[in-house]
């Protein structure tokens, strides 16, 4: 796994991961569940991961629609 995005928006995380999914590209989101450390202020990143071999082609598809 690597990962291609690390953000606190929780909308750019979705978006990402509608844009890989619609190219055939499957994400995991880490960190989810890390607001209960943090109180829920939202200052932890979560991470979107992909499987290694779909790194560079998700990487290009988050750069070309401004992601990232």
């Amino acid at each position: 796994m690597k990962e291609v995005l690390r953000t606190t928006d929780p909308l750019t995380l979705v978006r990402a991961m509608d844009l890989l999914g619609s190219e055939g590209i499957v994400s995991f989101e880490f960190d989810r569940h890390m607001s209960v450390l943090e109180g829920s202020i939202g200052i932890l990143p979560r991470r979107l991961m992909v499987a290694d071999r779909d790194h560079f082609m998700a990487s290009a598809i988050l750069r070309d629609n401004g992601i990232g």
